[in-house]
């Protein structure tokens, strides 16, 4: 059986032709499940799964209906970005001090199951606020199916460049909410290097056990891609953190469904040693250790009133025995916590409203955060976002399966930012000049 795992797993990376921001209620799969984007996805799009679209993810996205369908999608989201007061330099080459409306992201993927044990989700995606093409979001599994002390249970190898991207639960950071954000926006300086250091630079492979669809258990390690690797595959390489050797990655979690509701509980770690900026002229790498708690509950009901509730904690402890050298860090040990708490409702599927609270704070370093007037990482707000989905679910769509569309706004309120509330930069400036409006619209074919 593992040997069966192993060479269809090589054959999934061949398939997707890729060197040994995020999902969405993708027309391929609704194709090919023969299911409307409303059985898997919360709200009709967007990665927040339901029971269903866990176990299609899970089983490898192989679950079919259909004899053939394309493994083809396409993704689209643009938007218009207002900050309550204008930033200080322009935030990408091309955009101005405020009220930049881009094309966020172009993504074609490669998505859908290749018979009972082989499936593939991989985005190759065109930046348009860096104006590049590169690979982003892939996820590549093998999986079987067997039955273990008298539990049916589905065994796994993923392939996969960012940690938490094979995920099935909307409380880790690749897919966790808002789901669709922009890089114009401002954004704190400080978080856990599980909240996105390493995606898309990163090669992963772990292996999963899904007992009974309750229990999931994963391990893994990530390794970093070299410099010629992330050139050719559109990654740039400049503002990357090089990890020495192996980093571990594990996670648990636990699901139950009751009929209408269902609820998860779960824990997660990261642990690497790694080159800040990949410099190794000390000789000596950082050491992080992240680990967490999450939590999740889902009210489905009949389908007319859907309610949500997502939790995340994450503390890293940071060791600098390469920054402190090198000038960076005051301490030689830091500590750093990340809160992430939000609940969603959703009408029919149709119209949706989220509010997230996220708070983060840690040691006082002066040279870490020598930007900070309180040399502190703390930041906290809140974010809101209402938006609509008129297709996805049955007969909705004059198109069919073959389109989906989501339009929304969103405003983020930060009550703290890069250590305090009032000109925590010393210059003057406050928490609340860098609140954001945000409308986008973010299509699927």
């Amino acid at each position: 059986m593992l040997r069966r795992l192993c060479w269809t797993l090589f054959a999934a990376v061949a398939i997707a032709g890729v060197p040994l921001q995020q999902a969405q209620a993708l027309p391929a799969f609704a194709l090919q499940t023969g299911q409307p984007c409303s059985t898997c996805h919360i709200g009709a799009f967007g990665p927040q799964l339901t029971p269903f679209g866990r176990q299609f993810k899970l089983g490898g996205y192989t679950l079919r209906a259909v004899q053939y369908t394309p493994p083809l999608a396409l993704i689209a989201i643009a938007s218009f970005l207002h900050t309550a007061k204008d930033q200080p330099a322009p935030p990408a080459p091309h955009y101005g001090v405020n009220d930049n409306a881009t094309i966020d992201e172009i993504a074609l993927l490669v998505a859908g199951g290749y018979g009972d044990h082989l499936g593939s989700f991989v985005e190759i995606t065109y930046d348009g606020i860096g104006r590049s093409v590169g690979l982003d979001n892939s996820d590549i599994r093998a999986v079987d199916r067997e039955t273990i002390m008298g539990s049916d249970v589905i065994l796994g190898l993923s392939v996969n460049n960012a940690p938490t991207v094979q995920d099935a639960w909307a409380t880790l950071p690749v897919w966790s909410f808002p789901f669709t954000d922009s890089a114009l926006a401002p954004t704190p300086s400080a978080q856990p290097v599980l909240d996105g250091s390493f995606n898309g630079n990163v090669f992963g492979t772990s292996a999963y056990a899904w007992w009974d669809s309750d229990l999931y258990t994963e391990a893994g390690f990530y390794t970093s891609l070299s410099k010629g690797i992330l050139r050719a595959v559109g990654v740039g390489a400049d503002g990357t953190n090089l990890i020495d050797g192996a980093a571990p990655y594990l996670r648990v979690a636990y699901q139950k469904d009751y009929g209408p509701q269902n609820f998860e509980v779960g824990a997660f770690s990261f642990l690497g040693d790694i080159f800040p900026g990949r410099d190794q002229t000390t000789g000596h790498s950082d050491h992080f250790t992240d680990v967490g708690i999450d939590a999740s509950y889902q009210f489905l009901g009949t389908g007319e009133h859907i309610a949500t509730l997502n939790a995340r904690y994450t503390h890293e402890n940071e060791t600098f025995d390469a920054t402190e050298l090198l000038g960076g860090a005051s301490n030689h040990s830091d500590d750093l916590n990340e809160i992430v708490l939000n609940a969603s409702y959703y009408w029919q599927n149709t119209i949706g409203v989220t509010v997230q609270h996220f708070d983060t704070w840690g040691s006082r370093d002066a040279l870490l955060y020598v930007a900070n007037r309180t040399e502190k990482p703390d930041s906290s707000g809140f974010l809101f976002q209402i938006d609509g989905t008129p297709f996805g679910k049955p007969d909705a769509s004059p198109y069919g399966p073959w389109v989906n569309v989501r339009v929304g706004l969103q405003y983020s309120a930060y009550t703290k930012f890069n250590g305090a509330g009032r000109n925590f930069d010393g210059l003057g400036t406050n928490a609340g000049d860098n609140d954001a409006l945000r409308l986008f619209i973010w299509t699927a074919f």
